[in-house]
């Protein structure tokens, strides 16, 4: 039986209120960046060790573009920063990267446009303040790109801290199935831009939503592939794209395109029995290496184009590589022998609704080195709020529905009733972790100049507009 099925609700709300005692809900303020604190650029080379020589110039150069884009890339960093903060004790299953453009609208198995997380490389069970503290830290960072006023940013960090704490309770309230069901459709989603925006802003996301159904498969094979002798292939568009077939010689290529196929033998055992015979009725035409991402750079990553009962019927498939969590030196390991399984058990877990063709694999490399992945399909509906476009109401209207979706994924794993007693109804945890968040801010800016410097000066190579 699980401490949640054998414990009162009483108890589990003396357990958090017990915890403030410990871990006052003001120390979440606290933050200066200590004297011995590693140097952010050598955490970055050490995570490029293990990632493709020649793509690492090219996550380098993405992280240059702005303080934002190096808060997306640099995980590992605010891993490092947060290991000695202060946190409650109540852990819960981990996103690892919840930053704000972490999050937006994918396609459920019924086929509806749902709002919620959508990167789940980093993770990992941990103390649920490190999630809330990197989410309202990216707000910050973001509202700073947008030239918003102090007050401005302060606001959008207490808006997501907020949206994250009334949701909490919410949860906290309800029969556990309730927390299990509830998500954000494009219905709630419309409501919500109505009242924010009025009817040209639904008329705006009407259009988005109409743009992100057709980013499927279909769409990626009229977009990533051409014919050669009659028959579909992907379209090389190096470095970015690289078909197998110009990575090797042919006849190497033809192997291990037969052991790719062997491979997909050992990723269907890891999906539910329905979705196999699904994926049966697909086979495997071609491969390609892709970039994907900032931080993901320089990661293996792959696409297999599949086809099903003809050559106008494709499937689209990512293979992503999955080294071990960023979190895992402070937050310990996974249970998972295979870090792709970690990513996937993890994303089942807290998403509303996760891909179909979630799965797994272990192979061993053309370099000879065992790599874990997971595969998923490439592209179903997946749509993100331009942060660009949104003005100082509409950031903290966002930021407020990140931290209700953040909520949402903790509560299925965690003990919502626990961490709501822990925030309160007050929003003194919303003014602490925004504290925290404008220093953090701050001090990714000052990383960034670091990385910029270190290009400058020759210690780290670059490549940008790629």
């Amino acid at each position: 039986m699980s401490a949640f099925a054998s414990a009162t609700p009483t108890d589990r709300a003396a357990r958090g209120k017990q915890a403030r005692g410990a871990t006052p809900r003001s120390s979440h303020a606290d933050w200066i960046a200590p004297p011995e604190r590693p140097d952010p650029i050598a955490l970055l080379e050490a995570q490029a060790e293990s990632r493709v020589p020649e793509l690492v110039p090219i996550r380098h150069g993405r992280m240059a573009a702005s303080p934002f884009a190096f808060f997306r890339g640099a995980a590992t960093v605010m891993a490092s920063d947060l290991a000695d903060s202060p946190v409650s004790g109540i852990r819960v299953q981990l996103c690892g990267d919840a930053h704000v453009s972490n999050f937006g609208g994918f396609a459920s198995p019924e086929r509806e446009l749902v709002f919620d997380l959508n990167d789940f490389d980093e993770t990992l069970p941990g103390p649920w303040e490190w999630d809330v503290k990197r989410l309202a830290a990216s707000a910050v960072v973001a509202a700073r790109e947008r030239d918003c006023t102090r007050r401005q940013q302060r606001d959008v960090a207490r808006a997501a801290v907020a949206g994250y704490r009334e949701a909490m309770r919410t949860f906290a309230a309800q029969p556990t199935m309730s927390v299990w069901y509830a998500r954000i459709d494009e219905r709630e989603l419309t409501e919500r831009i109505r009242a924010l925006r009025g009817e040209e802003g639904v008329a705006q996301f009407a259009r988005r939503s109409a743009k992100a159904r057709r980013k499927d498969s279909t769409r990626a094979f009229a977009k990533l592939t051409h014919r050669v002798d009659g028959e579909p292939r992907i379209a090389s568009d190096p470095p970015l794209i690289v078909p197998l077939r110009e990575m090797v010689a042919e006849t190497e290529a033809h192997e291990i395109k037969r052991q790719l196929r062997d491979l997909l033998g050992a990723y269907r055992r890891t999906l539910p029995a329905d979705r196999r015979r699904l994926l049966d009725r697909f086979r495997l035409v071609d491969v390609a290496h892709k970039v994907v991402g900032v931080g993901s750079v320089g990661t293996r990553a792959w696409i297999l184009l599949l086809l099903g009962r003809d050559d106008e019927d494709p499937l689209f498939l990512q293979c992503k590589e999955a080294p071990p969590s960023v979190l895992a030196p402070f937050a310990g390991a996974s249970r998972f022998a295979n870090q792709g399984r970690r990513v996937v058990e993890g994303q089942r877990l807290m998403q509303a609704a996760s891909d179909i063709l979630l799965g797994w694999i272990r192979t061993t490399g053309i370099d000879g080195r065992q790599r874990d992945f997971y595969l998923r399909q490439l592209w179903d509906w997946k749509a993100s709020v331009d942060l660009s476009t949104l003005e100082p109401n509409g950031l903290t209207a966002y930021a407020s529905l990140c931290g209700w979706t953040l909520a949402r994924a903790h509560a299925r794993s965690g003990d919502a009733i626990a961490i709501a007693a822990y925030l309160g109804s007050s929003d003194a945890a919303d003014r602490a972790i925004a504290t925290f968040a404008e220093a953090y801010a701050e001090r990714n800016e000052r990383d960034h100049q670091a990385l910029l410097d270190a290009i400058d000066s020759g210690r780290v190579a670059a490549e940008t507009g790629v």
